[in-house]
């Protein structure tokens, strides 16, 4: 994670903007008072710099929670706040460089909300989640021009990788998207997908629960599938290949295509390292054969007025409370003048989402993007805000 190691941190008169950098406000967590969150926006992102210091070392970064998908950005706020506040820089891994001539423009990164707002329209769609170095993804979308393809990563060096390519390759039908896979799933609409790859995922054998494939993603694929569709399991883990057949088949209807060692036109590089090894290749593929009712929820994420005291607020932290399909945990509270901001994990209890509140003259929203508009997160949002209402 791109960082500053820093002699002494400096703050500075806010708000305050340099070469395109705007730095809005900071908070300081109340509980740990070597923690301070810096409020920063770059064109459309908006994100936070995290300060984390003790005895031997004083650290600034990106906060882990808001970091955008631009790296870029990441290292242009961290150097104009570097500079603003004239911090001494002890040690630094945050290159000075210009923008990739191929990431001036990024038509095809997309944020949450636009899928949110208006889920693209398209004859034939296909979802692959967790691209890695992008070699599958680009192939597909290189070849079926006429294919709208949106592929789904968190690893930020891979996401500008194939932001280049796309660049490079002048494609249109590629759209990439920084989130949790598992979430994005609950607002595609129904019926509309043709296929969903996910190739070579992390095994996670020793934190099973972080899996992407899991008896509630499975539903979710078989809702958002077209009749006829497919999703497209290809993985080296022989572990995962059982697990997953395993979770297939409890299915009280299902049909599942199985394959070992098959050759397909276009390989990542993870496979061709296992090929190397002689390792075996599982594929599992399951084809939908109903169509499904189309997505409704109820609900907003509106908030009353935020009415609580700075007393009562303070008595939030670490609180969790439980509801029959969801929770809201207060992970940690942020205060600084006016400004109060609350950490909090939303939603079921395994796909959480994890936000910020922020709270300014009673009037609260979430950061940095609403949560995901589910029955889990609706019920837990009904919950904050009758807390922060009073």
């Amino acid at each position: 994670m791109p960082h500053l190691h820093i002699e002494e941190f400096k703050s500075i008169d806010f708000p305050q903007t340099l070469d395109g950098v705007t730095f809005n406000f900071i908070v300081n967590n109340i509980n740990h008072k070597d923690e301070m969150l810096v409020s920063t926006k770059i064109d459309q992102d908006e994100f936070f710099l995290l300060l984390k210091q003790d005895e031997s070392k004083k650290l600034l970064k990106s906060d882990k929670l808001t970091r955008p998908a631009s790296i870029y950005n990441v290292h242009k706020a961290l150097l104009s706040f570097a500079k603003l506040a004239k911090l001494n820089i002890l040690s630094s891994n945050v290159p000075e460089v210009k923008k990739n001539i191929h990431l001036e423009e990024l038509n095809s990164l997309k944020k949450i909300e636009y899928f949110v707002d208006s889920f693209p329209e398209s004859k034939d769609l296909r979802i692959e989640v967790g691209f890695g170095s992008g070699r599958h993804l680009l192939h597909q979308a290189s070849q079926n021009k006429d294919i709208l393809f949106i592929g789904i990563e968190i690893h930020r060096p891979s996401i500008e990788q194939v932001l280049k390519q796309i660049s490079i390759q002048n494609l249109d039908n590629l759209l990439i998207l920084d989130y949790d896979a598992r979430l994005f799933m609950e607002l595609v609409p129904s019926n509309r997908v043709g296929k969903i790859y996910v190739h070579f995922p992390v095994p996670w054998d020793k934190k099973p629960h972080r899996r992407v494939i899991s008896t509630t993603f499975i539903q979710e694929a078989n809702r958002v599938l077209k009749v006829g569709g497919c999703l497209e399991l290809r993985t080296d883990s022989e572990n995962y290949y059982e697990y997953s057949y395993q979770t297939f088949i409890n299915f009280n209807k299902t049909t599942l295509h199985i394959n070992k060692n098959k050759e397909i036109v276009i390989s990542s590089k993870y496979e061709d390292r296992w090929k190397k090894m002689e390792k075996n290749i599982y594929d599992l593929s399951m084809i939908n054969e109903e169509a499904s009712q189309e997505l409704s929820i109820e609900g907003t994420f509106e908030f009353s007025l935020a009415r609580i005291s700075k007393e009562n607020i303070l008595k939030l932290h670490t609180k969790i409370e439980k509801f029959d399909t969801s929770f809201i945990h207060f992970e940690r509270i942020y205060i600084a003048n006016n400004n109060i901001l609350l950490r909090i994990s939303m939603g079921s209890f395994d796909r959480p989402e994890h936000l910020y509140v922020l709270i300014s003259n009673q009037k609260a929203i979430y950061f940095p993007h609403l949560p995901l508009r589910s029955r889990s997160n609706i019920r837990a949002h009904k919950y904050l805000n009758g807390v922060l209402h009073g």
